[in-house]
């Protein structure tokens, strides 16, 4: 670029520059990062929020001694460019590059990998914690937006944090609501006064002071105390913050450079936990993402100038088509409501929620609540459907084993972004639910073949099956293949694509389609076509069927987009260990690790799930002995 940000090659080289030059060195990170963005995808929005933020913590804290912990991470970007992978940058996202999110293989400025939200403060102070059994005198910060603050584990942290009375700095970045300058004037000059290093050692002395003079010193101190304690509850909005243990400084505006480095100077090398409530405004310096932040939070490719999306495509994504059946479901039966996480537009819940406002509810970060107060609701005769990303419905495990599957109440799983999601990698993978659903007692699972049959499950799901049921589907433009194929759906029952002997391909939701082609390559061989066959019900599993494929075929082959371990194939080869038959059963799934970012047809080839690396697969496990 030819300018100051040049100058960063490593970590800690910003704290080389002199402080006239940082504000430049903000509008550069600026620029850089929506020129890179633009291209990769990316959390952009919260990215161009935090960058005076990042600049000062980095500026006046020592990296990577000191530790900085990012709340989910999508906010990290900065911290990344200013800690040695600026040149890598144009990779982020990207098959084999930089991760979208803190990640201690990549650097050990990374003090603690991170994805999901609401987790910093308890890293922070694990980290914070080791360190004082260790007899190390670092700093340890944790950076968490205020969406983060309505997961239940933040406050967890924050009554744990409040009770160890140890040096963490806890930031709280504000970026729902613009400044208010009469606050911020007169938290300002408090903060001045309660951070500088005179304040202390003041305050320190006259503790001293009312020990040294335990009858008028002790007395005096608790009146002037019982003011100050008054005072606080008038002036500053974190008297909240001040029950739990912690200093409350704020609120600080997150865009002055200046007082930010002032404050994190001050706090440097506390002896207490702090928290700095800091205001910033997401896609700062960027119009369009300030005037819509909701859309920018995560993008796709982009035209820098307008702000529209590249290569959209015209056809509804699978929570569209989520969306639209909600709908049509909410306007047949009152009973139906709908519950979300945070994530109403990210789920398509929009309409509902503009079509039933009164039985529309966004409980925030919080899947555990979210998911026991469905079943509460479901235990008076409510049916509630919850959809929720695949990877997030991992925090409520307990509750759906406990209060949901164990009470067998109808509660409706609508996980999105089941199976590979992509760039967001190893953190947002859905590769899991199918291993920790399908095993526990009274729990349906179903997953549809395309967008029909998305809404054909969901008819059923609502108003036919009893008892809990999750249906998973992908990330994506939803599949409009197999028109033909429309069978109804009945409990149990599975629905053959295509009738054959020898080899049968038993395939799990969306990977019909590349299962299918797959199936085409092989018969193109010269040999018999193989049966293959559309599972839709993940558990239980259609046992006559799979009976009767034992006795036609010799070789089966499983497909699903998730893990191997505890997915679909193993519920298969349960089932036929258990009846003893003797067959060649072979799982096509991703290995049983975590999965890292690139593309979806990527990591499918990659891992031998596209229509070749199906096909391959036959190839090598029948050989000659293929239809014998």
């Amino acid at each position: 670029m030819g300018g100051l940000l040049d100058k960063i090659q490593t970590t800690g080289d910003i704290k080389k520059m002199k402080k006239e030059e940082l504000e430049l060195l903000c509008k550069e990170l600026r620029w850089f990062l929506l020129q890179n963005v633009c291209n990769t995808g990316g959390h952009l929005a919260s990215n161009l929020g935090v960058v005076e933020l990042t600049v000062a913590l980095e500026y006046i804290f020592n990296l990577p001694e000191d530790k900085i912990v990012w709340d989910v991470g999508h906010q990290a970007y900065i911290h990344k460019i200013l800690t040695g992978r600026k040149d890598a940058f144009s990779t982020l996202r990207q098959l084999d590059g930089l991760s979208g999110f803190p990640k201690p293989q990549e650097s050990e400025a990374d003090a603690f990998a991170a994805g999901h939200s609401s987790t910093s403060i308890s890293a922070a102070l694990g980290i914070a914690k080791a360190r004082d059994l260790q007899g190390k005198k670092n700093n340890v910060l944790a950076v968490i937006g205020d969406g983060s603050m309505t997961g239940g584990l933040a406050y967890e942290a924050l009554n744990n944090a409040g009770r160890e009375k140890t040096n963490l700095i806890v930031i709280l970045n504000d970026n729902q609501m613009s400044i208010d300058h009469n606050v911020g004037a007169l938290s300002k000059h408090l903060n001045s006064l309660r951070t500088s290093n005179r304040y202390r050692t003041l305050k320190d002395n006259f503790k001293q002071f009312r020990d040294q003079v335990p009858l008028l010193g002790k007395a005096t101190y608790l009146v002037l105390e019982k003011v100050r304690d008054s005072a606080k509850l008038l002036f500053l909005e974190g008297a909240v913050f001040e029950e739990f243990g912690f200093k409350y400084i704020g609120p600080v505006d997150g865009h002055n450079l200046e007082e930010l480095i002032e404050i994190f100077q001050n706090v440097k090398d506390t002896r207490e936990p702090i928290l700095i409530h800091v205001k910033t405004t997401k896609g700062k310096g960027y119009l369009p993402a300030e005037k819509n932040p909701g859309p920018f939070h995560g993008v796709g490719p982009f035209d820098i100038k307008t702000g529209k999306g590249l290569g959209k495509s015209d056809s509804p994504s699978w929570s569209a088509v989520f969306g639209k059946k909600m709908v049509e479901l909410g306007e047949k039966n009152p009973n139906v409501v709908g519950i979300t996480a945070a994530m109403c537009s990210g789920t398509g819940f929009e309409a509902f929620q503009a079509a039933f406002p009164e039985r529309f509810i966004d409980v925030a970060i919080a899947e555990q609540h979210g998911t026991t107060f469905a079943a509460g609701m479901a235990s008076q005769g409510i049916v509630p459907v919850f959809a929720v990303y695949s990877s997030f419905l991992q925090r409520a495990y307990d509750q759906v084993i406990h209060d949901v599957c164990m009470e067998n109440l109808h509660v409706v799983f609508a996980i999105d972004r089941a199976g590979i999601v992509g760039a967001d990698g190893e953190t947002h993978q859905g590769v899991f639910d199918l291993s920790f659903l399908t095993h526990i007692p009274n729990m349906t699972v179903l997953s549809p073949k395309n967008a029909w049959e998305l809404e054909a499950m969901l008819e059923y799901a609502v108003n036919v099956c009893e008892g809990p049921v999750a249906i998973r589907y992908p990330r994506g433009t939803a599949d409009t293949d197999f028109p033909e194929h429309k069978q109804p759906i009945q409990f149990a029952k599975a629905e053959v694509i295509q009738k054959g002997k020898g080899i049968a391909v038993l395939v799990e939701g969306h990977m019909l389609q590349a299962a299918k082609q797959a199936v085409a390559l092989l018969t193109e061989d010269g040999v018999e076509p193989p049966m293959l066959v559309n599972m839709r019900f993940i558990s239980p599993l259609d046992e006559e069927l799979l009976k009767e494929i034992a006795s036609k075929c010799s070789q089966i082959f499983t497909v699903e987009d998730n893990l191997r371990k505890g997915g679909f194939g193993s519920k298969v080869l349960e089932f036929y260990s258990d009846a003893g038959y003797q067959i060649s059963v072979t799982n096509l799934a991703f290995p049983d690790r975590f999965i890292e970012q690139g593309s979806q047809s990527q990591l499918f080839a990659r891992y031998g799930l596209d229509r070749e690396g199906i096909y391959r697969r036959m190839k090598e496990k029948t050989g000659d002995n293929y239809g014998r």
